[in-house]
């Protein structure tokens, strides 16, 4: 699209582009006598009268003897009050830094939320009194805060497995696992193999906590957990009268 200004100086009309309107916000030097003015104001109806027409008044800017004879760089574009810029001219909006903020904010929340549920046992235990708000913003969730369940701080410290003196094909089991954490923990369950001459597994046999502590401990020690730096003594007697074993492998897992 072609528009045409005239310069208020010299009354000289050139044809412009909007694209040469719009670089410096309006402001064009005359093609002809030098004169710096607001293209944008001074545009004209070019079916008004007939006009010899000059060229573009921003060719001024890059000849050479024009420049030397008014050097004066393009001034800044005028302060309110001039002609409202139309609208095919008018730069696109600033981006909205407060929306970004906004945005990048709420997905900071959402990631600390959801680390807090990821260690909600541990912060539990390291700060005490968040215990209460967690449980309180667990409970519309339908989640708990249980104990810890770290097993890299848990060991058998010792264990043994033999024929129990009474016969019927029945085997005992004597563990002690130790709690290692500063921290009190999740009883763990055991998984218990026998094993061949071979070293082949002939019986496998999972134990969950219920299953290896005193029935009417059991309760009030789950509840409790394995003290920090604690252990726990046990021993289940198992059936193996059809199992023909010669070794044994004992090893502490939480169920998944």
């Amino acid at each position: 699209m072609s528009l045409v200004t005239r310069c208020p100086a010299c009354a000289t009309a050139f044809r412009v582009a909007p694209p040469q309107l719009s670089a410096h916000r309006g402001q064009v030097r005359c093609g002809k006598c030098g004169e710096v003015f607001d293209g944008i104001a001074n545009l004209m109806d070019p079916s008004a009268e007939r006009l010899r027409l000059e060229p573009s008044p921003q060719l001024g800017l890059f000849d050479a003897a024009r420049r030397a004879a008014a050097p004066t760089p393009l001034p800044r574009p005028s302060p309110p009050g001039q002609a409202p810029v139309p609208a095919f001219l008018a730069e696109p909006p600033a981006p909205r830094r407060a929306l970004w903020w906004s945005l990048a904010a709420l997905a900071l929340v959402v990631l600390l939320a959801q680390a807090v549920y990821h260690f909600r046992a541990e912060l539990a235990v390291s700060v005490p009194a968040a215990r209460a708000p967690l449980e309180a913003a667990c409970r519309p969730l339908g989640c708990e805060v249980p104990l810890p369940r770290q097993l890299r701080l848990l060991s058998i410290d010792s264990y043994e497995v033999r024929e129990d003196a009474r016969g019927e094909g029945l085997i005992v089991l004597h563990a002690v696992i130790r709690n290692r954490a500063p921290f009190p923990q999740q009883y763990p369950s055991l998984h218990l193999t026998l094993t061949d001459e071979a070293n082949l597994p002939v019986v496998s046999r999972a134990l969950a906590p219920p299953e290896y502590l005193e029935p009417a401990e059991a309760p009030q020690r789950l509840a409790r957990g394995l003290a920090p730096g604690g252990e726990a003594s046990l021993t289940v007697y198992l059936d193996a009268s059809k199992a023909r074993a010669s070794g044994y492998e004992l090893v502490l897992f939480y169920p998944s």
